[in-house]
């Protein structure tokens, strides 16, 4: 079915590829930047939730630009149209779509193999075909949009081929694409079947970025063994016939609006709601906590598993300690996801079921979202922050409680397979998969004098307010810029001579 935008959004006007009326800068991902709310019965948009979005906006408001992205709706085609500061060109998708390119190559394939097959990955031709498919219409869709010489930032990896199928479409323009999530080493990577299609893909860019040096480096090591291609100081050199271009691979950790939520956190309504969340627990004197999404990366098993394990040998005791465990519902239809939620949920209502008293609760599991003002009073509640995952490209709630906690006090846990692990050094580093070793670290954290805990998360605050969202997306569109620039000169030269 086709639907019009709402009353209060007015169409955005259409353009022809490269001419008047186009965007300046534009970005790509898999979502649009608006959630559809209903209430009273009346449809209307509003601004997602997220770092990205918070980061990005004032560019779109500097440079006129314009947010290509799925809706959210199967089945539904909407025209392009504005909402606060974005232009946004809607990309239809249909339900076989969202079930093969998302649910199935995005989640079920790439999702697995890129953070080193916790859960096995499955290979399917027709989930491939469906991919190829929705990516070769985001970048059709991003080449009617985007003005002459515009530059288009591509996000994440559920759009890895649409770089070079842009730059075939459009070759006047700036490509930067970036990998929120890892980039796995060439040994993982070369189980895909598909491996040179989506690395010929990503080297459509002028520049990726990824996390971590680390997730920079594998990606060389696969373009240098599977397309032969080598890097030098992280630059190679791509030709397709008669075109030929640069491409840059580097890594931008990506961090949060620390400013923001640091004024959150001081805001008398949030610090008195702080207040309220350590009375409703049975105001114990250590609250462990977990913020996630349900996700089989993010080690939630095995710090509940840790804390059962520390109340059975007389560790912690339930009263004077609580584990709290927020898990945000998430991919519900994918099969590997709700065998992870039957698996926590089991494993919850054993702990309780062993160590529960009539006036408290050893695990409050909560699954489901909460408004970010919640959460920031959650942060200012809590005293251990567990941050276990297995794999993670870099882990934003880490920062967030950082970023929270102004006065100096609580004790961030942080998995040393987390990309801010390498930024948050003075957090209490643990494998997770090392229970023994991650029960003995939670007992640390619980019993740390408050002069060393301020100490450390003095250090990891600096690092935190020092380096937010906003320098991530200028950094990244600063270097894109400059790579750009040294590549037309060249390009130049080869048309006279």
């Amino acid at each position: 079915m086709t639907s019009a935008p709402h009353p209060d959004q007015s169409p955005a006007p259409a353009a022809a590829p490269g001419q008047e009326g186009g965007y300046d800068f534009v970005v790509v991902s898999n979502r649009l930047p608006v959630e559809r709310t209903v209430e009273a019965g009346e449809a209307s948009w509003r601004r997602s939730p997220g770092g990205l979005v918070a980061a990005l906006s004032p560019v779109m408001a500097r440079n006129a630009g314009a947010w290509v992205g799925w809706h959210g709706a199967p089945d539904e085609v909407l025209e392009r149209f504005d909402h606060d500061v974005f232009h946004l060109a809607p990309v239809p998708l249909s339900e076989q779509e969202v079930a093969d390119y998302y649910e199935g190559f995005s989640n079920a394939t790439l999702w697995p193999l890129y953070h080193d097959v916790i859960a096995p990955p499955e290979f399917h031709r027709t989930w491939w075909n469906s991919y190829r498919t929705v990516n070769r219409r985001f970048a059709e869709r991003t080449a009617e949009v985007a003005a002459q010489g515009a530059t288009v930032w591509v996000q994440d990896y559920q759009l890895q081929l649409v770089p070079r199928l842009l730059r075939e479409l459009r070759p006047d323009l700036t490509i930067g694409f970036f990998n929120h999530i890892p980039f796995p080493p060439l040994e993982i990577f070369g189980q895909l079947p598909w491996r040179r299609a989506v690395l010929e893909g990503l080297a459509g860019a002028d520049l990726i970025g990824f996390q971590r040096p680390g997730d920079a480096q594998n990606f060389q090591r696969c373009v240098r063994r599977f397309l032969d291609v080598p890097f030098k100081q992280g630059q190679a050199r791509f030709r397709d016939g008669a075109d030929e271009w640069t491409v840059h691979a580097r890594s931008y950790p990506i961090s949060i609006d620390s400013g923001a939520i640091e004024e959150l956190a001081s805001r008398p309504e949030v610090r008195r709601r702080a207040e309220e969340i350590r009375h409703e627990l049975g105001d114990p004197e250590t609250v462990f906590l977990g913020v996630d999404r349900l996700d089989y990366t993010k080690g939630i098993l095995h710090r509940i598993k840790a804390y059962g394990e520390l109340l059975e040998d007389g560790s912690l005791t339930v009263g004077p300690s609580v584990l709290v465990q927020v898990a945000n519902p998430s991919r519900e239809r994918v099969e590997s996801y709700v065998h992870l939620r039957e698996q926590v949920e089991g494993l919850v209502g054993h702990i309780n079921g062993q160590f529960d008293t009539i006036s408290h609760t050893a695990v409050r599991y909560l699954h489901h979202g909460y408004p970010f003002e919640e959460m920031v009073a959650l942060y200012l509640a809590t005293d251990v922050m567990l941050v276990t995952s297995l794999r993670d490209g870099m882990n934003l709630v880490a920062k967030e409680y950082v970023a929270a906690r102004a006065d100096g006090s609580g004790v961030l846990v942080l998995s040393e397979f987390t990309g801010a692990a390498e930024q948050l050094k003075q957090a209490l580093l643990v494998n997770p998969h090392d229970i023994d070793g991650l029960k003995a670290t939670m007992v640390r954290a619980k019993e740390m004098p408050p002069a060393e805990a301020k100490k450390r998360m003095r250090a990891m605050r600096r690092h935190v307010m020092g380096h937010d969202v906003t320098g991530w997306s200028e950094a990244f569109l600063r270097d894109l810029a400059r790579a750009r620039a040294e590549a037309r000169p060249a390009a130049g030269q080869e048309e006279e001579r």
